[in-house]
């Protein structure tokens, strides 16, 4: 905050396509998608009349008691292109509530059926929200440590990767998951895994099949398995979501960020059939799910939502990311051979490039190298935000070859002058 209080930082006024412009006029490249969840680009025409027709019929309606067709059809799409099976719909404000509402629906979901399971198990490295539940299924010492006194305990297992050892890290991992899951068979309710990508830990790779392991174990243990696709979904790793990579059909499904192609809040928890039916009962039982959000399922929020799976189908977003994908991954690892650069990690459009002060040595705290190079990049014109001393790099997946090749010239000139003196 200090720093935050010190700094001058572009107040932004406008945006169109990947570029962002501030009140001084200055242009910048959106490198980091306004915080992960811009996926068609600022001011899409598309998604600006989707919601210029909702505002014309009604901006907000309450789910509680009432519904409203954008939040029928959302709901009948995203069951539609969710991984088989998904097929009941519970929409919330944000990433870290649709998080929130799978870990109570799982809780709630073994108490009736005449369970007392409530042991969720978790990943090193794991990030899955700011709020309380959330934080709880984390596991970054750096958001999470100062509020354990307020979190119920939970059972974590290694995260699954190493840059030295990716193969044997995976191992690891599952090794301690299947350890966790059959030592404690009848406590625990559910695994909670950030699959394919684990992001705020620094962009976190898993191996081919990890996913279909995870889910594998979760299945032979007859527990539950909830896949936070806040960060990956729609798009973000090469598919509309990172569960598609394996064939995995979770238990539930929390998404949001991508959703609305970053133009509204809005999340959705996708659960089977089994979850949902464990719900249904008499009033008189009291089964239902004391559960919402005064915003929950916004018309206007849905009206983009929608209007960005329109524009996923009209310009072929996923037909024409591998294109995409191939030049990000060609461009990141022209930085594996550069001084400062400990190691360079990717999936999809997810990339980071962790900087050391020599090797086998990180740089001390209190140089903020990671906030440095970002610096450079933002005098250059390029948005970022760092995770610690690993620079993100996170576009729009409709960011064009061009600008993408200008991003990364951006960051390599950043480096450098971020870098030079910087021991």
């Amino acid at each position: 905050m200090q720093a935050w209080d010190t700094e001058e930082f572009p107040v932004i006024t406008s945006a169109r396509g990947t570029t962002l412009v501030d009140a001084d006029g200055n242009r910048y490249i959106d490198g980091n998608a306004s915080l992960w969840c811009n996926v068609h680009g600022h001011r899409h025409p598309v998604i600006d009349a989707a919601l210029k027709r909702q505002l014309g019929r009604a901006a907000h309606t309450t789910l509680l008691g009432l519904c409203h067709p954008g939040a029928i059809d959302l709901a009948e799409r995203l069951a539609a292109i969710a991984p088989r099976g998904l097929d009941h719909v519970f929409f919330s404000d944000s990433g870290s509530e649709a998080l929130e509402v799978a870990l109570k629906m799982v809780f709630q979901y073994w108490r009736q059926r005449g369970s007392r399971r409530d042991t969720f198990i978790t990943f090193g490295g794991a990030y899955h929200g700011d709020t309380l539940g959330a934080v709880s299924a984390g596991a970054i010492s750096l958001f999470h440590g100062l509020f354990k006194p307020l979190l119920f305990p939970t059972v974590q297992v290694p995260c699954p990767y190493s840059p030295r050892d990716p193969v044997g890290a995976a191992r690891k991992s599952l090794a301690a998951l299947k350890r966790a899951l059959f030592r404690r068979k009848q406590d625990v309710a559910a695994v909670v895994l950030e699959p394919v990508v684990q992001g705020a830990a620094g962009i976190l790779p898993q191996l081919p099949g990890f996913v279909r392991a995870v889910r594998d174990l979760c299945s032979e243990a007859g527990t539950l398995l909830i896949a936070d696709e806040v960060a990956v979904g729609f798009g973000r790793t090469g598919r509309m979501f990172a569960c598609e990579h394996d064939g995995v059909t979770p238990d539930l499904l929390a998404l949001g960020k991508g959703i609305t192609a970053g133009y509204l809040p809005l999340s959705a928890t996708l659960a089977t059939a089994d979850i949902y039916q464990s719900f249904l009962a008499p009033w008189h039982r009291m089964k239902q799910f004391f559960h919402g959000h005064t915003f929950a399922g916004n018309p206007l929020a849905c009206a983009a939502a929608l209007a960005s799976l329109e524009v996923f189908r009209r310009e072929r977003t996923l037909a024409n990311l591998p294109a995409k994908i191939a030049l990000f991954e060609k461009r990141l690892a022209r930085f594996r051979q550069r001084p400062h650069v400990a190691d360079v990690r990717s999936r999809g459009l997810m990339g980071a490039v962790e900087l050391e002060a020599s090797p086998g040595r990180a740089y001390p705290p209190e140089k903020r190298m990671g906030h440095r190079v970002i610096l450079e990049c933002r005098k250059r014109g390029l948005i970022l935000r760092p995770l610690g001393d690993a620079i993100v790099l996170m576009p729009a997946l409709a960011m064009d070859m061009r600008t993408t090749h200008r991003m990364f010239d951006v960051v390599e000139e950043s480096l450098d002058a971020g870098t030079r003196g910087g021991r």
